[in-house]
Parts: structure tokens; C-alpha cells; sequence
């Protein structure tokens, strides 16, 4: 049997983004290693550096190549370099173009607070330890993208639009992860006002019913579903949204582990996913070996559960956790009296912790 070989479109951007992916790439190959496949990643400009280097922010060979490949692992985009760009110039309209040009979808944004971390939080570490949430919000409708938009003569308008066939496809994603999940679905809308959600509500209730008897789902509306996710948000397991209210609860939910280096996200449901850190470029530490890889290595669990790789992607998370565990820290996670980890320290101790699964040590025994 030929060993499996997924071709990455790497596209490190801005700022830190070419160090935390850096590190991700590090712990893929490990991965591969440990489990079995081959990671062949394939270098491409995109946001700001392509702008310096092609004029445009999503070149079309790097739209090509991202086209061809099994998954595309994003650093970040934009920078106050750019700042003075607009419209389609603009570093993160590259990201735009991209997504489009990928037919994705549904973004993934799981959102966790290890024990060990709990007291990094800006909350009670008893209330967010082992806080466990994934957030999947529609990504492609709703009022960002609905007709008619703009000014008026008096005022401007802005329009939430839905068809039943979105709304349906974001659900199977969500109830789906929820069966890996502890089967359980928070559909959050805000049906007591608007008729779109009232339309969301009805046919994820259908789909529900239909297709995922065996997953237990709840409705919420959006404002008393801010204020659970803050108050208790260990209650929450999927949690699907559409794209405004989705936008704005991760955001919120972001919160929570005290460090926006800790977050992965993942846009899917095209032929080819686009796995990315939820943080920015931080240009005031790129280059200085400084920033948080966690959020990139996480990217590359996500990657790796969409290629068909989930013994390796449950390893990556395992390692991130064992090595927290052992107490490394970035610099903003470490406490004001502790050394901090260096990216490159950080990313190498996940590497070296991820292990091959028992029956191949066995094998090799």
C-alpha cells in the first residue's frame, strides 16, 4: 500500500504568519511521521507580501495552485504597511477572493480553554476550565452579502437574506461534528424578530428531525445566547450560527482563553479547505521568534481531520496539551516572573511529543 501524500498550499502572508506556519508544517511532518503520510507544502504569496510582490493580493498562480491542492494552511494577512490600500487591493480582500475561489462555506472556529490555562482567562478559571465549544457559522449569506445594500437618499440599508438550501447545508455540518461530538447542537438565532431566523430555525428543526435523530438540539436567541456563552460556556457543544450572529459569538467566545494565539479556524464544505489562525499579523513581534504557535499548530489538527487523518489530528492536539502541561508559555500566556518559550521552542516540544499509535510501536517492538 502506497503511503498517502497531501500537497499543502502554504501561504505564511504577514507579519507572524510565516512563523506560526512555520511551526504548524513542523508538527504536520511530525504527524506524518508518527501516522503514516507524507506532507509535501508548496510556498505561495498572498496579502500583503503578494501585494509587494505581484501588485494584487491573491495572485492567480496562487489561486491555481491552492485550487490543486488537498488543503491550504494560511499565516495571516494585512498590516498598517497597507493600511492605505482600498477595495480589492487591500491584503484581506485577497482572503476574500480566496474563500470564494475555494466554494467554502462553513467556518470552524473551536474555541478551548485547557485546565492549564484556565487561569489565563479573563473569567473565573472555575467557570471556563475544560471549556470545550466549536462554533459553526454559515459563512457565504446573511446580511454581509445580501441585496439591497447601500446608501439611500436619507439613509442606507442593509439586508439578512437566506435560502432554505443554505441554511440546510450549514446544518448537516454542524450536526454532523456534533455526533463526534457528545451529540449535542445550540442553533442560535433571533427568531422572535426576524423572519430569516425564523426561517433558520424551521429548517434546522427539519433537518434535525430528518437526518440526526440521535443529536439533541436547542434553540437559543442571540442576545440570551452572548450572555450563556460568558456565563457558563462549558454548557455548549456545537454551537451553529449564521454569518452575522456567528461573526460576533466567536469573537465574544474568543475571550475566553485569554489569548487570541490560542485559536484555530477552519473554512470548509468546498473541494478544498483553507485552515488559517484566528489571530492577525502582530507586526510589532514578526521576526523577533516571539509569537504564539498554538493557534497554527491547532489549523493543522483541523487540516488533518478533513484529509481523512483523525488518529494524527487527536495526536497534535494531545501533544499541544502535554507540552502546556509541561509548562512552556509564549510570551503571552507566561507570567510576568516566568521565562517564555520561543515560537521555534514551542513548536518543536508539540513536534517531539507527538507519538506513533500504540499498534505501530508494537509492530516496531
Amino acid at each position: 500500500m502506497s503511503t498517502p501524500r497531501y500537497n499543502i498550499a502554504w501561504l505564511p502572508g504577514d507579519g507572524i504568519g510565516p512563523e506560526v506556519t512555520r511551526e504548524a508544517l513542523r508538527v504536520l511532518e511530525a504527524a506524518g511521521s508518527a501516522y503514516g503520510f507524507s506532507i509535501a507544502a508548496e510556498e505561495h504569496p498572498a496579502g500583503g507580501a503578494a501585494i509587494d510582490d505581484t501588485g494584487t493580493p491573491l495572485p492567480d498562480d496562487t489561486r491555481t495552485a491552492c485550487q490543486n491542492s488537498d488543503a491550504v494552511l494560511l499565516g495571516a494577512v494585512g498590516g498598517p504597511k497597507w493600511d492605505d490600500l482600498t477595495g480589492d487591493q487591500r491584503p484581506e480582500s485577497g482572503l476574500l477572493a480566496l474563500r470564494k475561489a475555494l466554494a467554502v462555506y462553513a467556518n470552524l472556529r473551536p474555541v478551548m480553554v485547557p485546565e492549564s490555562l484556565a487561569d489565563a482567562s479573563p473569567l473565573r478559571p472555575d467557570r471556563v476550565a475544560n471549556t470545550d465549544i466549536l462554533f459553526v457559522r454559515e459563512l457565504t449569506g446573511g446580511i454581509y452579502f445580501g441585496e439591497p445594500e447601500g446608501r439611500t437618499e436619507d439613509g442606507a440599508v442593509s439586508t439578512m437574506v437566506y435560502s432554505e438550501d443554505e441554511v440546510e447545508r450549514i446544518a448537516h455540518v454542524a450536526f454532523k461534528r456534533a455526533q463526534r461530538r457528545g451529540g449535542h447542537v445550540t442553533s442560535i438565532d433571533k427568531a422572535n424578530v426576524l423572519e430569516a431566523s425564523q426561517l433558520w430555525r424551521s429548517v434546522v428543526t427539519d433537518v434535525k428531525e430528518e437526518h440526526y435523530p440521535d443529536v439533541e438540539l436547542r434553540h437559543l436567541y442571540v442576545d440570551n445566547g452572548a450572555m450563556q456563552v460568558v456565563q457558563d460556556p462549558r454548557q455548549f457543544g456545537v454551537v451553529l450560527t449564521g454569518n452575522l450572529f456567528g461573526d460576533i459569538l466567536s469573537d465574544l467566545a474568543a475571550a475566553l482563553p485569554g489569548s487570541l494565539g490560542l485559536l484555530p479556524s477552519a473554512s470548509v464544505g468546498g473541494t478544498v479547505g483553507l485552515f488559517e489562525p484566528v489571530h492577525g499579523s502582530a507586526p510589532d513581534i514578526a521576526g523577533q521568534d516571539l509569537a504564539n504557535p498554538i493557534a497554527a499548530i491547532l489549523s493543522s489538527a483541523l487540516l488533518l481531520d478533513e484529509v481523512d487523518e483523525p488518529g494524527a489530528a487527536t495526536a497534535v492536539r494531545q501533544a499541544v496539551d502535554a507540552t502546556l502541561d509541561d509548562g512552556l508559555r509564549t510570551g503571552d500566556l507566561a507570567g510576568p516572573d516566568s521565562d517564555a518559550a520561543s515560537t521555534t521552542d514551542f513548536g518543536r516540544h508539540v513536534a517531539d511529543r507527538i507519538a506513533a499509535p500504540a499498534s505501530k510501536n508494537a509492530a516496531a517492538s
